[in-house]
């Protein structure tokens, strides 16, 4: 069976960097970041069809990723990350969105402990913009009742964290 955790939360908190770090150290698969493929194909001026766009591309890699049956997937956020990213940028929810229940067994947030590094595809670096960004990600979980653990520090010390919080759910 696949143990799947997905990295959560907002822009340029080390997501990207940790989901291929665990996957490494556990031997797992990594689902990548949809969303930043799409925007750097497309751009970032996301409507409600890119973020369906986005939706519909997360959903078919990671199933496409759980039919080769790892022991680990780790995703680099998922749907409820969309949705995070409707609420933010059109101030309202997708109902798709809201019907989709393939999430994951474990979300670990990393904490904004990291130095915002703008890329071409962020949007919300503002000090204000992230905590608000953060605060409708960590709603997403908390409207869902799933479980999710804080993830802190720098390089190793943050893979150490993504770990613990790993064993601590009962998932390692």
């Amino acid at each position: 069976m696949t143990r799947h955790i997905c990295l959560h939360g907002a822009e340029s908190t080390g997501k990207s960097t940790l989901a291929p770090r665990l996957a490494a150290r556990l031997g797992g698969v990594v689902v990548p970041e949809y969303g930043r493929a799409y925007a750097e194909a497309n751009g970032t001026e996301f409507g409600e069809v890119d973020l369906l766009a986005i939706f519909d591309g997360h959903v078919a890699a990671t199933r496409d990723a759980m039919a080769q049956n790892p022991e680990w997937l780790m995703s680099d956020t998922d749907p409820l990350m969309t949705q995070a990213w409707a609420i933010m940028l059109l101030g309202r929810r997708l109902p798709a969105l809201d019907a989709w229940r393939e999430t994951a067994d474990l979300y670990l947030v990393p904490a904004m402990d990291l130095p915002w590094q703008e890329d071409g595809t962020r949007l919300f670096g503002s000090d204000l913009a992230r905590r608000q960004f953060m605060e409708v990600a960590l709603g997403e979980l908390e409207r869902r009742r799933l479980p999710w653990a804080w993830v802190e520090g720098e390089g190793d010390a943050r893979l150490v964290s993504a770990l613990a919080a790993i064993e601590a759910a009962g998932l390692a």
